[in-house]
């Protein structure tokens, strides 16, 4: 991999709004990034064609029983296990069906690991004998150079594998991956530091690409998490208004059909609308490929 001029990243130029950032009050600093904030909500809004372009393999790669793989270090790596870790809950995603690596491993999570990122062996290690020609992988990487993200994304296209970057630069090498996401967020209020608007970029455009894929994949009805699990007493109140609202059921029903259905607001939903068991609710959704619409009529 050639050298990296770090000078010349978009990512690390300062920013000549914030010049004066250690002179300002906190109110003036508050208001000087929500200003930039802005700049990342608009930067993704402008590649959204390009989020699309890339939703649509990521589902084609789900839907024949591959898997969503994020790849990243530091802040971005972070990013990517907040994702994978929000999936199984928000669309009751199966065992391993959406997985995050990350630079230095799991303690990197909770503490900064100097020097992985610019570990490239690693990265092509993190995929190798993990990915195939079935999944996604998505790498993350700020500056667009990480070597770890780099490494990872060019073994799993070796693999086979459907590979994208979530980057903040826009010359970020267009062979890194198959579809590049490059988010023109421009310099930081702090210089370099890619935890603030590179950061919430990155965020907004992985809650797109899961939220959408999801959507796609059956797991979402109108605007509602229909697949949630609830494991929490804020869920199953969720799940219940879920049954009671789609099915037009009272609260005692929608309760009732809930604990018919082991806790699955979809099923219960179809045994709701069809007036059938949990059994044929279910064979139902089978024959619907998940979609609730469909198999519940509505």
């Amino acid at each position: 991999m050639a050298r990296i001029r770090y000078d010349r990243l978009p990512t690390e130029r300062p920013n000549p709004r914030s010049r004066a950032l250690d002179r300002l009050s906190p109110v003036a600093i508050a208001r000087l990034m929500n200003r930039a904030d802005r700049e990342a909500v608009k930067a993704v809004g402008r590649v959204a064609p390009v989020i699309g372009r890339a939703v649509t393999t990521v589902v084609a790669r789900l839907g024949r029983g591959g898997r969503l793989i994020f790849v990243g270090a530091g802040t971005s790596g972070r990013l990517g296990v907040i994702e994978a870790a929000e999936c199984p809950p928000t669309f009751n995603t199966g065992p391993g069906q959406v997985q995050a690596l990350m630079a230095g491993g799991r303690r990197a999570v909770f503490r900064s690991v100097e020097g992985a990122e610019d570990d490239a062996r690693a990265g092509a290690r993190a995929v190798r004998g993990r990915v195939d020609r079935r999944d996604a992988v998505v790498g993350i990487a700020a500056s667009g150079v990480t070597p770890f993200v780099r490494a990872a994304l060019a073994e799993a296209r070796r693999r086979g594998a459907f590979t994208v970057l979530v980057t903040c630069n826009p010359s970020a090498p267009r062979a890194a991956a198959r579809v590049i996401v490059a988010l023109r967020v421009g310099p930081e209020v702090l210089a370099g530091s890619t935890r603030l608007k590179a950061g919430t970029a990155t965020k907004l455009t992985l809650n797109t690409l899961t939220t959408a894929a999801f959507t796609r994949l059956g797991k979402v009805h109108g605007n509602r998490m229909v697949d949630l699990q609830p494991k929490s007493a804020k869920l199953r109140a969720r799940a219940e208004r879920l049954v009671q609202d789609l099915g037009g059921v009272n609260a005692a029903r929608a309760g009732t059909l809930l604990a018919e259905a082991g806790g699955s607001a979809k099923v219960a939903v179809v045994m709701a609308c069809r007036r059938v068991t949990a059994a044929e609710a279910r064979r139902r959704l089978r024959a619907a490929g998940g979609f609730l619409g469909p198999a519940a009529g509505i």
